[in-house]
């Protein structure tokens, strides 16, 4: 027997909470920004993946108009930085909600390092750093979807593969689960797609 829930029935939780239990493991996109006043901003999102492969675009998902939603919007840049495990507390001490003159760089001991071609500063401590301009802002009910082209990608080499590029067992990025869960990477096997 399966538990139905719709829009006018939701469980006692709410949607997010079902969503963020059901949809796992979801990559976080570890958003560095900065404010039309020059203060630099920090934030974890898990609403996250490629959105387009030429031209290279990332899609990351607002849950309200926060301060990286705003500094996106006025200043038209941003990075998505990818951690590792060893990261993970740094990465979610970055949620905290504080106001935006705070800038989370500092708060939680990171470097801010600058970026190639954008004035958002990225994360040094990150093994991957992709640096964005915004292609678009797509206004969704309570959410904001922040679309970004890739104008420059910066990548430590301790991560590298022999055939240039990410390790995945080097990388050891973690992702957000349901709840107040957290995931390790997981194992993985090789396991080609089929041809023709």
């Amino acid at each position: 027997m399966r538990t139905i829930h719709t829009p006018d029935d939701p469980p006692a939780k709410g949607f997010y909470a079902l969503l963020t239990a059901s949809i796992t493991p979801r990559p976080i996109a570890w958003v560095s920004s900065v404010s039309a006043d020059g203060v630099p901003n920090l934030a974890p999102y898990s609403f996250f993946t490629v959105a387009c492969a030429d031209p290279a675009i990332l899609s990351v998902t607002s849950i309200g108009r926060k301060d990286t939603y705003r500094n996106v919007v006025e200043t038209g840049e941003f990075v998505v930085n990818i951690g590792a495990e060893s990261l993970m507390e740094r990465i979610n001490a970055t949620s905290a909600p504080v106001g935006p003159e705070v800038d989370e760089f500092a708060l939680s001991g990171l470097t801010a390092e600058p970026s190639e071609v954008v004035s958002a500063p990225r994360v040094a401590e990150a093994p991957i750093a992709f640096e964005c301009v915004r292609h678009d802002v797509i206004d969704l009910g309570t959410s904001a979807m922040l679309l970004g082209r890739v104008v420059s990608v910066a990548i430590s080499g301790d991560v590298l593969a022999s055939d240039g590029l990410p390790d995945f067992d080097s990388l050891l990025p973690p992702s957000r689960l349901g709840r107040h869960q957290w995931g390790y990477a997981p194992r993985t096997r090789e396991l080609p797609r089929p041809r023709k």
